[in-house]
């Protein structure tokens, strides 16, 4: 099977053009220049990317990418792996944290198993692209072969196919698979040469000692791992399904000229792998939040991203960037709909210098 074309060509960059005019509105509006922060960055990037003077966070598509993990054997979850499955039920149902969020937003939610130890019954907006009940240990083999990277690639790319198909302004990834957080924070050791001992958190919520055990086993399976930091490599011998497929649905929305919205730790490590394969991507990320899982700063720091929150989450789900997705709001709507000095007839020409030995009281 060959890679779908997202994954193997680089990306259109967004419209300089539109980013030119959306810089241009900022300068006009009612606020001195500079004033909304970020706000006025977010408008002028989705401007940017959505070739529109009026940029819009409206129809927002939530695609979740589920799978086990074999590494699990390793004890380095504090939550067993049937949650994986239960938790896809819990989507499923409504009563997960993405599952609120979604409804909360009108945003389109689906639900993609890529393979749990536990069996699932078909489930409404659930996809079944099963391709293994979970991945291999990773201490002693390669999480994946070649075949199952292409596949959970391949999956994400036909999720951003969706997403396109929807018409969406505007894609969230997020994912579930228990010991994800292990693979995750693998993926950066190994891609940024990080030590486990700074990477490795908590997750689930492991104690300390948990931790430094995870830490551990990241070393354990680092050692095993040949130097080929190539990112194919490094996705194929610690990666998830859930990582590889988000990594695709990155790449796919990218080609399509989709907006992406990060989420935390482990959506932020599939962007470093699709970013690392094609740099353009980068282009078309914006990044919702700064996870309190230790390892997410570094991915920030090597991506050169700045998150709109920080709230001390680490749920993963796509929660964190759902819960963005108002400031998005926001800032399309501050851009598209303020006044201009002209149309509010407010003169904003230089005052009269003070006389000299004036006093000014707000100095």
């Amino acid at each position: 099977m060959l890679f779908p074309v997202s994954w193997t060509n680089p990306p259109a960059l967004p419209s300089a053009h539109f980013l030119e005019l959306a810089m241009q509105r900022q300068n006009t509006l009612t606020k001195p220049a500079g004033s909304l922060g970020q706000l006025e960055a977010i408008a002028t990037q989705l401007a940017s990317m959505q070739g529109s003077e009026l940029p819009t966070a409206d129809k927002i598509h939530i695609s979740i990418f589920a799978g086990d993990h074999g590494v699990c054997a390793e004890a380095i979850s504090a939550y067993p792996q049937a949650v994986t499955a239960q938790m896809i039920a819990n989507f499923a149902s409504g009563g997960a944290a993405i599952s609120v969020l979604a409804k909360l937003l009108g945003a389109t939610l689906e639900v993609i198993n890529l393979g749990t130890v536990t069996d699932t019954p078909d489930l409404p907006s659930v996809i079944n692209a099963r391709i293994a009940p979970s991945t291999r240990n990773f201490v002693e083999i390669d999480a994946m072969t070649s075949q199952q990277v292409t596949k959970a690639i391949h999956f994400g790319d036909e999720a951003a196919q969706r997403a396109a198909r929807a018409g969406c302004h505007l894609f969230i990834g997020g994912e579930m698979g228990i010991g994800n957080t292990t693979s995750a924070a693998a993926i950066a050791c190994a891609l940024l040469n990080k030590n486990p001992i700074r990477l490795a958190g908590p997750g689930t919520g492991l104690d300390s000692a948990g931790v430094r055990h995870k830490a551990e086993v990241i070393i354990r399976a680092l050692q095993r791992h040949n130097d080929d930091q190539t990112p194919m490599a490094v996705l194929k011998a610690f990666g998830g399904f859930e990582i590889a497929a988000l990594a695709g649905a990155i790449a796919g929305c990218a080609a399509r000229g989709i907006p992406v919205l990060i989420d935390g730790f482990i959506v932020s490590v599939a962007a470093l792998i699709a970013v690392s394969e094609q740099p353009d991507i980068r282009a078309w990320l914006l990044f919702s939040h700064r996870s309190a899982e230790p390892g997410h700063q570094a991915i920030l720091d090597a991506l050169k991203a700045t998150p709109l929150l920080d709230m001390g989450m680490r749920l993963g789900e796509g929660s964190g960037a759902a819960v963005a997705v108002p400031l998005i709001r926001a800032a399309c709507a501050l851009h598209n709909n303020m006044a201009s000095f002209d149309s509010a007839g407010v003169n904003v020409g230089q005052n009269d210098a003070p006389q000299s030995g004036a006093t000014n009281r707000n100095d």
